[in-house]
C-alpha cells in the first residue's frame, strides 16, 4: 500500500476563499474580543470548512520502472584492426549477459559506424547515436550509458553536462600500439593544366622517429617522383596540374615492422584541372555566311582567346589603289605561321584556297604543327574541290580525305552515319534520333575520297560530311560543307550548330570528356560510379580494386550507342582502382582523407574528460588466457556522485512508477462528517442560548 493524504474540494478554490476568509477573519475577531462562545463558533467554523474541502486518503497501487542502460558499441572501419572486432564482440555479449541479471534495468544496444551514408563510415559518432538511442527516455529514467570502442570518437561534446546518466567507456585494442600516417596539410582543389601547383603534407608516427621518410608521389595513377620528408614537420609539395578535368594527387609512405594499419599510408588529393585561355586561330578566305557562325561562336566562349583574319584583298587583286589609301591591315603570316604558330591550340582553315597569301614553305609548318600535337580543322567550301585547293599543298600530309573533284548542291539532311551515333561529338545531337533528322537541309557538300579518319556525318548519298582524324600527335577535322549557318539562322527550323560546332572544337583540343575510348569512375556516397566510352560494341565488365586489396568484377551496362556505365554499392572509403581494357581510372570513395584513418591508435585520452565529469569512467579492456576481464556492474542511488571503482562501474536506479490504480477513503464524508457538523453547529446554538 502507498497511501497519500489530499483534498477533493467541493468547490473551486475561489468559491471556498470567498466563503470561508470572511467567517475566519469574523471568528478571529470574537476570539480577540473575548466573546462569549467564540471556540465553539471557531468549531463549527472547522467542521464547515473540513466538510467543503473534502479530505481524503488516497491508497495508490503503482508498479516501478525499469532504469535504460545505453550500450553504444563501436562498429567504424578503425574496429577492424587486429583483434579489436573479437574484443568487442566478446565485451558486448558478456556486458549483455550481466545487464540482463538485473530486474531493475532496461538495456538498449546500439551499433553506430556502419551506416549507409559515407560520412556515417567516415567518422565515429558514437554521441550521436547515443543521443538518438536515448530520445525518448526522461532523464531520470537513464541509468547511465556504456561506449565499447578503440576511443577514436568524434563527436566528443565539450563537457558532460548533455549527458543524463554517468558513461563508462571500455577500450578495446593494446596499450602500446604505434602507427605512421601521412595526411595533407594544404591542398588546392583547382589548378591551371600545365602550370605548377604548391602543396603542403604532413609525416606523422607515434613512434621516435627521426629518420627521413621516402613518400611517393602518384599524379593520376603514374609515379611522379619520390621525395624525403622529415617525420612531423609540414613538407612542401610542387606538382604540374596534368590534365583538364579531374586529377588525383596520391602519396605514399613504406609501412613500419608492427605498425598498426597500412590503410593511413596513403594521403589523396582531388584537384580539378583548368585550362586556360585556349587561344584559336580562325583564317577566313573570303567573306562568306559561314564566316560569323564560326566568330560568334567562338566569340561567345569566355575560356577562348580568338584570332580572326578574313582575306578580303589576295594578292592577285590589283586595282591601282595607293597602298596608303588602304585601311586593311596587313595579314602577318610570319609572325603567325613561324614565330607564334605553336601558341594556338586550335587553327581553322574556312574556305580558305592557296593564293600565294601564304608561302608555300608555311604549309609544311603547319603539317609539322599538326604532328607534334596541334589541332587543324578544315571548313571546305567549293574552293577546296578546285585547283587552288590546299590539299594541293604540303598540307596534304595532314589531311585525312582529299578532294575528287565533286561539288554536291542539293537539298539534303546532314545524318549522323553509324560510327557517328557512338562518337562523342555527335552522338545524343539533339533531332538526330528522328528520320528524318530533326534539323534543316544544307544545299551544298565537297566530296572527298579515301577518307582515313572517322567519318562520323554524312551528306546526300552517304557522302563523307564530318571527318575526324589523327595525325600523328595531332589532330585534324574536316567538315566537307560550308552549310552549317544555316542551323545558325533558324532556316527550316534550324539545327543543334552550337553543339556540334563546340564539340569538334573540343575533341579537336583534346578534352577528356570527348575521347572515344575513356573510362572514369567516380565516388558518391558509398556508390562507385563507373562509365566508359568506346567505338566497339560492347566493352565487357570492369575489374576494380578496392583499398584493402580486394578484386572484384562487375559488368557494364549499354545505355547509349558507345555508352556503358555500372554502379556498385561498397563497403570500403578510399581509393579505388578501375580496369577496363587497356584503360584504368581512379575513384575515391567517401570523404577524402577521412578522420576515421587520420588516428587509428587507441586512446584513453579523447574519453576520459567527459566520462570523468560524469560520474563514469574510462577504461581498458584486458585480456588474458582466461579470457576478458570486465568490470563488475553495481546499481547505484541517483545523483550519488562517482559511479566507477577500481574493478566496477556503477549504473544508477531510478525512482520513477506508473500508476496503475487509486483507491479514496473520504474522511469527512457520509454520517460521520454529518454528525460533525451537526455536533459542532448544536454546540454552537446551544451556547447562544443560555
Amino acid at each position: 500500500m502507498n497511501w497519500t493524504f489530499g483534498f477533493e474540494p467541493l468547490f473551486s478554490w475561489t468559491v471556498l476563499t470567498a466563503l470561508l476568509v470572511p467567517l475566519a477573519l469574523l471568528m478571529a475577531l470574537s476570539l480577540f474580543l473575548g466573546r462569549r462562545g467564540a471556540l465553539l463558533r471557531l468549531a463549527a467554523l472547522a467542521a464547515l470548512a473540513l466538510a467543503l474541502l473534502n479530505p481524503v486518503l488516497l491508497d495508490e497501487e503503482r508498479e516501478p520502472l525499469k532504469s535504460v542502460v545505453a550500450v553504444v558499441i563501436d562498429e567504424s572501419q578503425s574496429q577492424n584492426i587486429g583483434a579489436r572486432a573479437e574484443t568487442t564482440r566478446q565485451a558486448a555479449e558478456a556486458l549483455e549477459q550481466r545487464l540482463g541479471d538485473f530486474d531493475q534495468f532496461e538495456v538498449r544496444v546500439v551499433e553506430a559506424g556502419r551506416g549507409e551514408a559515407a560520412d556515417e563510415r567516415t567518422e565515429t559518432r558514437l554521441f550521436e547515436a547515443l543521443e538518438g538511442t536515448l530520445r525518448d527516455v526522461p532523464p531520470s529514467r537513464v541509468a547511465g550509458s556504456i561506449m565499447i570502442t578503440d576511443g577514436q570518437v568524434h563527436d566528443v561534446p565539450a563537457d558532460a553536462s548533455e549527458l543524463p546518466g554517468p558513461l563508462h567507456a571500455l577500450i578495446t585494442g593494446e596499450e602500446d600500439e604505434y602507427d605512421r600516417r601521412i595526411r595533407f596539410e594544404r591542398a588546392p582543389r583547382f589548378g591551371i593544366v600545365g602550370a605548377p601547383l604548391e602543396m603542403t603534407y604532413r609525416v606523422l608516427s607515434s613512434a621516435d622517429e627521426t629518420a627521413p621518410v621516402e613518400v611517393e608521389v602518384f599524379v593520376n595513377g603514374e609515379l611522379a617522383r619520390i621525395e624525403q620528408a622529415t617525420v612531423g614537420r609540414e613538407m612542401a609539395l610542387e606538382i604540374s596540374v596534368p590534365k583538364a578535368g579531374r586529377n588525383i594527387v596520391e602519396l605514399r609512405i613504406a609501412p613500419i615492422e608492427g605498425e598498426l594499419t597500412e590503410t593511413n599510408n596513403r594521403a589523396v588529393a582531388l584537384l580539378d584541372g583548368i585550362r586556360e585561355n585556349l587561344r584559336v586561330l580562325l583564317v577566313s578566305g573570303e567573306p562568306h555566311s559561314g564566316e560569323r557562325a564560326w566568330r560568334n561562336l567562338l566569340k561567345s566562349d569566355a575560356s577562348v582567346d580568338l584570332v580572326h583574319f578574313t582575306i578580303l584583298r589576295p594578292p592577285e587583286k590589283q586595282d591601282g589603289t595607293p597602298i596608303n589609301e588602304l585601311s586593311l591591315i596587313a595579314f602577318p603570316t610570319r609572325e603567325l605561321f613561324v614565330e607564334k604558330i605553336n601558341d594556338f591550340d586550335l587553327i581553322i582553315f574556312d574556305r580558305y584556297q592557296h593564293r600565294d597569301v601564304l608561302p608555300v614553305l608555311y604549309y609544311d609548318y603547319i603539317a609539322e604543327y599538326v604532328e607534334n600535337g596541334g589541332a587543324l580543322l578544315i571548313a571546305a567550301g567549293p574552293e577546296f574541290a578546285g585547283n587552288q585547293s590546299i590539299a594541293h599543298t604540303p598540307l596534304i600530309s595532314a589531311l585525312p580525305a582529299l578532294p575528287n573533284g565533286e561539288v554536291v548542291e542539293a537539298g539534303f539532311h546532314p545524318r549522323l552515319s553509324e560510327t557517328g551515333a557512338r562518337h562523342p561529338v555527335t552522338r545524343g545531337l539533339d533531332g538526330s534520333a528522328s528520320e528524318p533528322p530533326g534539323w534543316s537541309r544544307w544545299f551544298r557538300a565537297i566530296g572527298v575520297e579515301r577518307p582515313d579518319g572517322q567519318v562520323v556525318m554524312e551528306g546526300p548519298d552517304e557522302m563523307p560530311l564530318l571527318v575526324l582524324a589523327r595525325e600523328g600527335e595531332g589532330r585534324v577535322g574536316m567538315f566537307m560543307s560550308d552549310q552549317g549557318w544555316l542551323w545558325a539562322r533558324g532556316y527550316e527550323g534550324g539545327g543543334p550548330y552550337v553543339a556540334l560546332y563546340r564539340r569538334i572544337a573540343h575533341w579537336l583540343m583534346k578534352e577528356p570528356e570527348l575521347e572515344e575510348e575513356r573510362l572514369t569512375a567516380a565516388g558518391r556516397g558509398m556508390t562507385l560510379e563507373i562509365l566508359r566510352q568506346t567505338m566497339a560494341d560492347e566493352a565487357g565488365s570492369a575489374i576494380i580494386t578496392a583499398p584493402s586489396g580486394e578484386r572484384s568484377e562487375v559488368p557494364l551496362s549499354n545505355i547509349d550507342p558507345g555508352l556503358f556505365e555500372a554502379t556498385l554499392e561498397v563497403d570500403e572509403v578510399g581509393l579505388y582502382q578501375v580496369a577496363n581494357g587497356d584503360l584504368t581510372a581512379l575513384a575515391h570513395v567517401g570523404p577524402v582523407n577521412a578522420p576515421e584513418f587520420a588516428d587509428t591508435v587507441s586512446t584513453e585520452d579523447l574519453l576520459r574528460p567527459v566520462a570523468e565529469e560524469s560520474g563514469g569512467s574510462v577504461r581498458r579492456l584486458d585480456a588474458d588466457g582466461s579470457g576478458l576481464h570486465l568490470p563488475n556492474v553495481v546499481p547505484v542511488r541517483n545523483n550519488s556522485g562517482t559511479a566507477a571503482g577500481r574493478d566496477w562501474i556503477g549504473l544508477q536506479t531510478t525512482n520513477d512508477s506508473v500508476l496503475k490504480s487509486v483507491r479514496r477513503v473520504p474522511l469527512f464524508a457520509g454520517f460521520f462528517g454529518l454528525g460533525m457538523l451537526l455536533l459542532a453547529i448544536g454546540a454552537m446554538w446551544y451556547r447562544e442560548g443560555r
